[in-house]
């Protein structure tokens, strides 16, 4: 578990998964570059993390929701520092809750755009630097929808399934090189998405919020909530050089949640 001398680029880290899993590899030793749309928050966060091996961290300013830009940002990054990423964690805020009936088709793009094609432009720019240096650990933030779809969660379930795929065929053509892609898929995680579906699920059904999370928890075996930080000791554990020989699996962290093998 030793992240001496690697290099992270870690999406979505302002808040949440994305910001545990920074604080998390940095403790390790890793140096890490955030990667959000909000200036302000990426600096505070930059100027947070722990430097236990010296590390100077830094982070690119770019929003999922501009493809190209996003490509343009990072690759004008690795131009100034050629030896690039042993480490990309994409990650990046769901598409909003809904009935898949009711969703506009411009909902399914946007999500397309945002997870799987920043996903996949994200590994396109970094792949190079992972080759030359004889090892790479590609880990999606997912959900454990790609393996039970979740009842209001219509455009997630679609992309989150198709980003899975992705992934699975990216690991057969990458491990050969050195390289492994995993997914991680959250349950339900303290975060502020989790409390904004729970917020709309009070709204809907006129329910108190202590209601809708007993009604939850009574579908979680653990019959409590996750923790950021849980999720990250499995990203940070896929990303180390421990975890060579796992390559193209998606790991539930969902307190036994996901109802299939």
């Amino acid at each position: 578990m030793d992240f001496l001398n690697l290099r992270a680029l870690v999406g979505g880290s302002t808040q949440g998964i994305g910001r545990a899993v920074a604080q998390t590899l940095a403790e390790r030793g890793c140096t890490v570059t955030l990667l959000a749309r909000n200036a302000d928050a990426l600096r505070q966060a930059a100027a947070e993390l722990p430097t236990p091996a010296g590390q100077t961290h830094d982070f690119l300013v770019a929003d999922f929701n501009d493809p190209a830009h996003l490509d343009q940002v990072v690759r004008a990054y690795l131009a100034q520092h050629p030896a690039g990423f042993h480490i990309l964690v994409n990650n990046t805020g769901g598409p909003a809750g809904g009935p898949i009936i009711d969703a506009p088709t411009s909902a399914f793009l946007a999500a397309f755009n945002q997870h799987l094609i920043c996903n996949h432009l994200l590994v396109q720019a970094v792949v190079p630097g992972m080759r030359a240096a004889g090892f790479g650990r590609i880990i999606n933030i997912i959900s454990t929808s790609v393996k039970v779809p979740l009842a209001g969660l219509g455009v997630s379930n679609t992309i989150r399934g198709a980003v899975a795929s992705w992934a699975k065929t990216l690991a057969n053509e990458l491990a050969a090189d050195g390289i492994t892609v995993n997914n991680v898929l959250p349950g339900a995680t303290v975060t502020q998405r989790h409390t904004s579906l729970i917020e709309k699920k009070v709204a809907q059904t006129g329910q108190s919020t202590e209601q809708v999370e007993d009604a939850m928890l009574k579908t979680i075996p653990a019959r409590r909530f996750g923790q950021a930080e849980e999720v990250a000791a499995a990203v940070a554990f896929l990303a180390s050089p421990a975890a060579g020989y796992i390559n193209g699996t998606s790991v539930p962290v969902d307190g036994g949640r996901t109802g299939s093998l």
